[in-house]
């Protein structure tokens, strides 16, 4: 009895075996575990009894290739992993993907790409459709990778955005009014010499957050000046050299907005080693809200963006666009919250 019922060798109950408990074809059987059309109410129920009663699993591999489906989706991040590990904003995007998908039958596969080898390596294994979607952060203007997965014409959703023209689906946080809600907050404190350090260049964040710094400082009648604005990459170490740089075109500075949080400690390091107080002679701002923003000295007032809810609403998105192939092009814009502590 145990070999008919169960895979050769393995004990595993077989599709024909809940066939024949079931009553039905073993058609039946396959179009009720692929959740199919076509099927009576009373077969399905049949199916489902024998499928409980037997234990049966259905063999993923055998029904990809009937459904053509890889059971995965692809959370690709094109950075590296020294990045991915100091950087919190990206640990926070994966624990909504995973918790959005925890319901659901799909693997995640995390994909670090950051080489024109691993680039070549990602090509060959989206064109062999060993995932049904993708979702991507971190997305520069120019990156060969955001334009492999669009050419592959998988499901794809990107966390932030190339450009206003993005033609793919994204999720993105107010960037606009974040960064001009932190600095309108530091011009209503009184600070007449607001400074920022803002992300690559290459990256709409960085420019939309710095746009929003500019409207502010417009609206609250202050010159935007060159000699204000200096450039990071996101990273602490740059935050600190950026902010040493502004120290030395404008002493007076007496605030600063980051575009991240870990820019914001690189320049509360600058701060210090140049003996200025914090909050007393300069003002700090960060944008984030990660777990980093509670623990510096003093705590650091920062732009919270929702980066668990933008991972949890990227794979929603997908999930959508897998099951409805074809649907319009669509864009989520989450708010951003300004939360106030001690270093501003």
């Amino acid at each position: 009895m145990g070999s008919r019922l169960g895979d050769r060798g393995t004990g595993r109950p077989t599709l024909e075996a809940v066939a024949a408990l079931a009553g039905v074809g073993r058609g039946t059987v396959s179009r009720v575990v692929n959740g199919a059309a076509g099927v009576s109410p009373r077969a399905r129920s049949a199916v489902e009894h024998a499928i409980a009663e037997l234990g049966y699993v259905p063999n993923r591999a055998a029904r990809s290739l009937v459904t053509s489906k890889a059971d995965a989706i692809a959370l690709i991040i094109p950075e590296t992993e020294t990045r991915l590990a100091s950087e919190p904003f990206f640990a926070s995007i994966i624990r909504g993907v995973a918790s959005e998908l925890s319901d659901t039958e799909l693997q995640l596969l995390l994909i670090l790409v950051s080489t024109q080898r691993e680039r070549e390596r990602l090509a060959g294994f989206l064109d062999g459709r060993r995932v049904d979607g993708v979702l991507m952060v971190s997305v520069h203007a120019d990156d060969p990778v955001a334009e492999l997965v669009e050419r592959t014409g998988l499901p794809a959703v990107l966390g932030g955005r190339r450009s206003e023209m993005e033609p793919l689906n994204y999720v993105d946080s107010d960037n606009l009014r974040g960064a001009w809600a932190a600095v309108r907050h530091l011009v209503g404190l009184g600070r007449q010499r607001v400074a920022t350090i803002t992300g690559p260049p290459d990256m709409e964040a960085s420019g939309v957050r710095l746009e929003g710094y500019r409207r502010a400082l417009e609206e609250a009648g202050l010159a935007v000046e060159a000699k204000l604005i200096a450039h990071g990459d996101f990273s602490e170490a740059s935050g600190e050299q950026a902010m040493a740089e502004l120290l030395e075109r404008e002493p007076a500075v007496d605030a600063v907005f980051c575009a991240s949080d870990l820019m914001a400690v690189g320049a509360m390091r600058a701060l210090r080693r140049a003996d200025r107080r914090i909050p007393q002679d300069v003002a700090v701002v960060g944008f984030d809200d990660s777990p980093v923003a509670r623990h510096t000295e003093p705590p650091m007032t920062s732009v919270r963006q929702p980066s668990e809810e933008m991972g949890r609403a990227m794979a929603r998105l997908l999930l959508e666009d897998i099951a409805t192939p074809g649907r319009s092009h669509r864009q989520i814009i989450l708010s951003t919250e300004l939360v106030v502590r001690e270093s501003a």
